[in-house]
């Protein structure tokens, strides 16, 4: 029953979120789920380990398909390779059940999570666009949306 209401909530956050939380739920919903699966890897449950990577590649595809290359220029185009190369070496880590290639992913979600923190919440300066364009949302967060869902 908590697990239920939790995950409701968190999809009526995700749903009405703006696009700089959604890229900060996103990375934290990533995090979360690498971790879980290398646990999972080590006590030797790989169906659970298997649901959470699935969630890392999905919340991975979703950040490839929220860039925008017109104005994100270099930035954009370099994300777009460092979310290809982690998607492989989740991929890689899963078949050779490989705890080190799952902390290298982690490593690099937490320092790029990090630098998005500061360059989005740090400093006003900036406009906060890096290259992001807003995907469409569910304008209705209590009714389910017909297209594809993120589920951290």
């Amino acid at each position: 029953m908590v697990a239920a209401a939790h995950a409701a909530y968190r999809q009526i956050e995700v749903a009405t979120a703006d696009p700089k939380r959604l890229l900060m739920l996103c990375y934290e919903g990533a995090l979360q789920n690498l971790k879980t699966a290398r646990m999972k890897l080590l006590s030797r449950e790989y169906e659970e380990k298997g649901k959470a990577i699935q969630k890392v590649l999905d919340i991975l595809g979703a950040l490839r398909e929220a860039l925008d290359f017109e104005k994100g220029g270099p930035i954009a185009e370099h994300l777009d390779l460092l979310y290809a190369f982690m998607t492989r070496q989740i991929l890689a880590a899963d078949r050779k059940k490989s705890v080190t290639d799952l902390d290298q992913v982690v490593s690099m979600l937490e320092t790029l999570k990090s630098a998005w923190e500061e360059a989005l919440f740090g400093s006003q300066k900036g406009s906060g666009e890096f290259g992001l364009r807003k995907v469409a949302q569910n304008p209705d967060p209590l009714r389910p949306s017909t297209s594809s869902t993120l589920t951290f």
